[in-house]
Formats: structure tokens, C-alpha cells, sequence
């Protein structure tokens, strides 16, 4: 998509944040945010690495997406790799140099990264093309809609290296794929195709990889103008209920206040009678949902 670069980590020069003197030929890589009318797209921009994230860029990615999630433009957050691949997940040297850290228990800034997506107000797509692997499938986990290429390859390689998944991750996995197939994937640390992720409920669709950038677009332009009162409730909804919360009822009621606060409902109804496309004006609740009255 068009759109200027608003976030970067690390730099053109192709020295790292985190290491000035790192080759030229061994890009630290960064994060790009482009924007394209209501769709903001955070870019994981690695592509020698397969798109693996450095420590600088793991721990700026929840900023980013917090930018995004706040900019009352945007409507649509959609998470791609630069080039062939989503993300290779995290830059093994840096592992390995943090490995024992108190800092990174349980996943440290990945699952801080994670949770960011998870917890945007607005929805998310991931495009994953190439390898989408250990953390890279973390954050794509995180997204509520995965379109893949037919030449995706997903899975947890976490066993192969000795280390455990976090446990975010792997409540996501057994949501999405049931325990039986969370457990295939995180004891084998065998990559699967796009076709064995649809069947196994990681992804929503499987596109051609020619097209998935175009199917990704005009995904997120159809959401985009969608009621966003409509699409924050069903995206928080969804999520309670997919993770047992006990505040489904009250959170409910809660959008159920909101949409009559709203002038969505009379807009909606009022474009379909007359077949035209509706203007929704609703961009953010009145205010937050506080838990159980």
C-alpha cells in the first residue's frame, strides 16, 4: 500500500539499534507503518532474515501497533512481512544472548508484541506469506484474521531448540486448533502448508500468493467500512467467549448501551433501504468497559 513510513527500528545504513557495528550485509531490519485511507499496515521489514525481529524491533512492535490502534483515521490494522515471508519469529542470536534472562520470562517483548495485537480495539489482519514460524506465528495468532498464501508454511519450532512456547501462545493455538492439534504442532515442531493450516482452523482462507496482497487489501477496505461500533463489539465478544470469560452477559450489555448512543443502527438500516452505501460515524466507545456492574 502507499503510504510514508511513520515507525522505523533500526536504519538504512544497515548497522543495527542494537549493534553500530553490524555488517552492512546483515541488516538489522525494522518495522514501517504505511497507511492507505482508513487501513494502517504495520510491515515487518527483515527480509535476509526471513523476516526474524531483532530485540529492538520486538520491543517497539506493541508501540507501533498502539500508534496504529489510536490514530482515529485508521479503521483496519493489517500485519505483513516485506518481501516472500511474514516472519521467521525471533533472531536466534538474540535468543540465545537473553536465554536465562529473568526479563524474558514467558516470552518477555514477544508476548508483549502479541498482546498488544491481541488487545487492539480494531481488527486485525495478518497476511502471511513464506514462513510464519515460532514467533512470527505468535503474532499472527494474535490477529483475528489470517489470510495465507498457498505457499505459507506455519509452525512452532520450539522444540527443535529447547526452549517453551509461551504460555499466551499456546492458549491461542489450542482456541484456534483444538489441544489435539496445539499438541502435533508444539511436540513435533513440524512446519505445516497453508491447505493442512486451513483444515487445522489457523487460517480463515488460502489465496494465491500473486493475489494475496490484493485479497488482503480489499478485505481490510470491506472491514473498513463496516460499522466500527458493529465490529468492536463482535471482535471483544468473540474474544470473551472464546476465552470463557465470565463477563460475557455484561459486556453485552455494555455494546448493547453503546449502539443506542450510536447513530450506526439508523444509518445502516436507512443505506439498505435506499441501496446505498451507508457513512457510519461511530469511531470509539463513550467509555471503556470497566467489568461486571
Amino acid at each position: 500500500m502507499e503510504g510514508a513510513p511513520r515507525i522505523m527500528v533500526g536504519n538504512r545504513s544497515g548497522h543495527s539499534a542494537d549493534n553500530p557495528g553490524e555488517s552492512r550485509a546483515s541488516p538489522p531490519g525494522r518495522l514501517r507503518i504505511e497507511r492507505s485511507g482508513a487501513v494502517g499496515e504495520l510491515v515487518i521489514d527483515n527480509p535476509s532474515r526471513r523476516n526474524a525481529l531483532s530485540k529492538a524491533m520486538w520491543r517497539h512492535f506493541g508501540a507501533a501497533v498502539e500508534q496504529l490502534d489510536a490514530d482515529k483515521q485508521i479503521k483496519v490494522i493489517v500485519v505483513r512481512g516485506a518481501g516472500t515471508h511474514f516472519s521467521a519469529g525471533v533472531n536466534l542470536p538474540d535468543l540465545q544472548a537473553v536465554i536465562g534472562n529473568e526479563s524474558t520470562r514467558n516470552g518477555g517483548d514477544v508476548t508483549g508484541a502479541e498482546e498488544a495485537l491481541a488487545s487492539a480495539t480494531k481488527p486485525t489482519v495478518a497476511a502471511i506469506d513464506g514462513y510464519c514460524v515460532g514467533g512470527g506465528w505468535e503474532l499472527a495468532g494474535a490477529c483475528d484474521i489470517r489470510i495465507a498464501s498457498s505457499r505459507a508454511s506455519i509452525g512452532i519450532t520450539a522444540g527443535k531448540i529447547g526452549i517453551v512456547y509461551p504460555t499466551s501462545g499456546i492458549r491461542r493455538l489450542v482456541e484456534l486448533a483444538g489441544a489435539g492439534r496445539a499438541k502435533y504442532l508444539l511436540l513435533s515442531g513440524n512446519l505445516i502448508s497453508a491447505e493442512e493450516a486451513l483444515v487445522f482452523g489457523l487460517v480463515s482462507k488460502v489465496v494465491a500468493p500473486a493475489h494475496l496482497h490484493d485479497q488482503v487489501r480489499v478485505l481490510a477496505e470491506k472491514l473498513a467500512n463496516r460499522s466500527q461500533l458493529s465490529a468492536q463489539a463482535h471482535k471483544d465478544l468473540v474474544d470473551a467467549i472464546a476465552s470463557g470469560g465470565t463477563e460475557v452477559i455484561d459486556r453485552s450489555v455494555y455494546w448493547q448501551d453503546q449502539q443506542r448512543q450510536s447513530p450506526d443502527a439508523l444509518i445502516g438500516i436507512r443505506a439498505f433501504i435506499n441501496k446505498e452505501p451507508p457513512a457510519f460515524e461511530w469511531s470509539a466507545p463513550t467509555e471503556r468497559y470497566r467489568g461486571a456492574r
